[in-house]
């Protein structure tokens, strides 16, 4: 997949992908009508394995209440010794967010919840530092257009670890923040409204979310292998979790601890028959008033991009709801996707049809599940005859250079989106749109036509520049893009918002100078955190031409960064403020609960044969830097019951992670790094070797 689409979707990162083996399941159910189908299902999902950096994969196709063709493909364990079954259960990621607006409509049906109401009328210690926060609705949490910052995911995301630290402490993290736009002004996606509505459904109900939606959901579908993360977990059904780092070291499971936004696990047959609710075939569980109220297109009811070709329009719960490439057909789409660091997964539901397919993998990402999925689908329908032909895939065509108005020009400059700055130069009739803070991303040029858009020389994408009701201007992106063999996506989004610029107050220049170059590092994330195994630090890198910015990020004065952008779709996805601090003359700064210190706090590792680490009463994690004395000398660690140490090297890659590893010894790399966690009040006894 090209690394524009990757980039503009914020995908999750993908693992290295290991020599796959494909499989055809043996289900007595699957008609020999059907098997052309699952040979299809079976080859397309092996192209997911083989060439696109999914681990395995697991799929199902649900026709008329019947599982028609279901199947795995990939390697499990690394010695090959445990098979993938239809049984194995994945982390379904986001795609959770469809069992948490199916649990608030239950309660809109009972009578107990209305999705106009503010939500303060039912959560009452709900509250935010900026008042608007009191027009947020039930509904603006399942449309995405509460204004909420995004993501308060401070150790959320664990291995094998279900500790409720992020959802337990939502709501006082929201008391602190500001939201970045008016209530129902723009629908942005957010993970801390659907962790918000699970505690709406917990307070309503009486009930605790993972009570509920098994009282509610799961047992009267017969979903037996649908959980989540505050259940028992059997390891053994789980699937291999791999990384780059450990390529031959299966993972602890990844735990998400914010159920409502992304903490459930299924498999593709049940997550098949949970969409029976979505065609009206389920009203026991849920109304047709309400599975119709899900569907309705609430993008509209916000700034949003011009109507064309694109899988993300969010409905309530859903990504989309007129879903490319079945709106070609003038068929009905429904598509919810999900990605974690390690889990991936993609439901697509057709409900005027009563088919859907669901993809889970581990690797990979929720686009290319998505792709089989519709690819499943479209076969479908074609052997039924409800399809002529599956269309040939599109393209805006070659580009033809018109004249361009000289005022066009005036549109170049620097636009931001989350944690990007995005450079447009428009000159003789073309533009080119580069990223300066990721130097690896190519160069896009584009090439004026006389439509008044901007499209590349292979026809895959097209840009205009567009002046929104609200007065910003914003790059709109419309772009296919092809996966050979698995068909092609449509997206059609604001990506990002032309930015202001001012000049700082010399007091503030002053004191971001000062900034400028230093790495700031997590200290308190749990030691069992996912973020330890990744490289986790931020380094302070503002651009030469855009002084005033850091990142997406206004400097608001000599302490504060704040994204100021409203892009709707994905651009203000996650735009928590950047609030930095003195305790005992080092520096920190906070942003969305989570906490980061100065390197200026990082002192060299003991060179001495013994030393012990503490961690101190506040429980931060402690970070050393490794001395030229000690690199390439074996540290062997004693470890604290409730703690975990990792190593990185000079480039910042994890080497060794104790969570992961489970090994206490590591040879120390030149000019690495060390992170000790742990409960407050646990010791790391350190011992150095040649």
């Amino acid at each position: 997949m090209k690394k524009r689409l990757l980039w503009i979707l914020s995908a999750a990162i993908a693992l290295t992908p290991l020599v796959p083996t494909a499989a055809i399941a043996s289900n007595e159910n699957i008609a020999p009508s059907n098997q052309t189908l699952a040979i299809i299902a079976s080859e397309k999902a092996a192209l997911l394995t083989e060439q696109n950096g999914t681990t395995s994969v697991q799929y199902a196709l649900i026709d008329n209440g019947k599982i028609t063709v279901t199947g795995q493909s990939g390697l499990n364990d690394i010695e090959g010794k445990i098979p993938l079954t239809e049984e194995t259960m994945y982390g379904i990621g986001s795609t959770s967010k469809m069992f948490t607006t199916v649990a608030v409509m239950k309660l809109v049906d009972e009578g107990k919840v209305n999705l106009d109401t503010p939500l303060v009328e039912y959560l009452t210690d709900f509250k935010m530092i900026d008042e608007r926060y009191k027009q947020i609705t039930p509904r603006m949490l399942l449309n995405h257009s509460s204004g909420l910052q995004g993501s308060s995911l401070g150790s959320a995301f664990l291995f094998n670890d279900n500790d409720t630290y992020a959802h337990d402490n939502l709501l006082e993290q929201l008391s602190t923040q500001r939201l970045k736009a008016d209530p129902g002004a723009f629908s942005v996606y957010c993970n801390d409204g659907f962790t918000l509505a699970e505690i709406l459904v917990e307070r309503v109900s009486g009930m605790k979310f993972t009570t509920f939606i098994h009282q509610h959901i799961t047992e009267p579908l017969g979903l037996k292998h649908t959980k989540t993360s505050q259940d028992v977990l059997e390891l053994s059904k789980l699937p291999g979790l791999y990384y780059p780092t450990y390529p031959k070291q299966q993972l602890p499971n990844e735990t998400v601890n914010v159920i409502g936004t992304g903490g459930i696990y299924s498999t593709a047959e049940d997550m098949v028959q949970f969409s029976q609710i979505f065609m009206g075939r389920e009203k026991d569980v849920l109304s047709d008033r309400s599975v119709l109220a899900m569907e309705q297109e609430e993008y509209n009811k916000g700034i949003w991009p011009k109507e064309a070709d694109s899988i993300v329009d969010y409905g309530l719960g859903w990504d989309s709801v007129r879903l490319f490439p079945f709106s070609d057909y003038k068929i009905k789409g429904l598509s919810k996707g999900g990605d974690t660091i390690f889990y991936h997964a993609s439901l697509v539901v057709l409900p005027e049809q009563n088919m859907a397919a669901a993809v889970l993998s581990s690797g990979g990402s929720s686009s290319t599940n998505e792709l089989l999925a519709h690819e499943l689908l479209l076969q479908a329908l074609k052997e039924k005859g409800e399809i002529k032909d599956i269309k040939p895939e599109k393209s805006f065509g070659t580009p033809v250079k018109a004249d361009m108005p000289i005022d066009i020009t005036k549109y170049s400059g620097y636009y931001g989106a989350t944690g990007q700055q995005i450079k447009i130069a428009i000159k003789d009739g073309e533009l080119s749109l580069s990223v300066p803070s990721v130097p690896e991303y190519p160069e896009q040029k584009y090439v004026y036509t006389s439509e008044g858009s901007f499209v590349n020389q292979e026809g895959s994408s097209k840009i205009n520049i567009v002046t929104e009701k609200n007065g910003r201007t914003y790059l709109w992106n419309r772009e296919y893009v092809t996966v050979p063999g698995l068909g092609q996506l449509a997206i059609s989004l604001y990506v990002a918002e032309k930015l202001e610029t001012q000049a700082l107050s010399k007091e503030s220049e002053d004191v971001w100078a000062k900034r400028e170059g230093k790495t700031y590092y997590p200290v308190s994330e749990k030691f069992s955190s996912l973020v330890y195994m990744v490289n986790p630090t931020l380094k302070i890198s503002r651009t030469a031409e855009l002084k005033d910015y850091l990142g997406d990020k206004k400097i608001t004065g000599p302490n504060t960064a704040v994204s100021q952008h409203q892009v709707p779709v994905t651009g203000s996805r996650d735009t928590a403020e950047f609030r930095f601090y003195m305790k005992e003359g080092i520096e920190y700064f906070e942003s969305a609960g989570s906490l980061y210190v100065s390197e200026d706090k990082v002192i060299p590792l003991y060179q001495g044969k013994n030393s012990m680490v503490t961690v101190q009463t506040d429980g931060h994690a402690r970070w050393y830097s490794v001395p030229q004395a000690v690199a390439g000398k074996k540290m062997i660690v004693a470890m604290p019951e409730q703690g975990a140490y990792a190593v990185y090297d000079g480039n910042g890659t994890c080497v060794n992670y104790t969570i992961v590893s489970g090994s206490n010894e590591v040879v120390l790399p030149e000019n690495g790094t060390i992170v000790f966690a742990g409960k407050a009040g646990s010791s790391f006894n350190i011992s150095l070797e040649k």
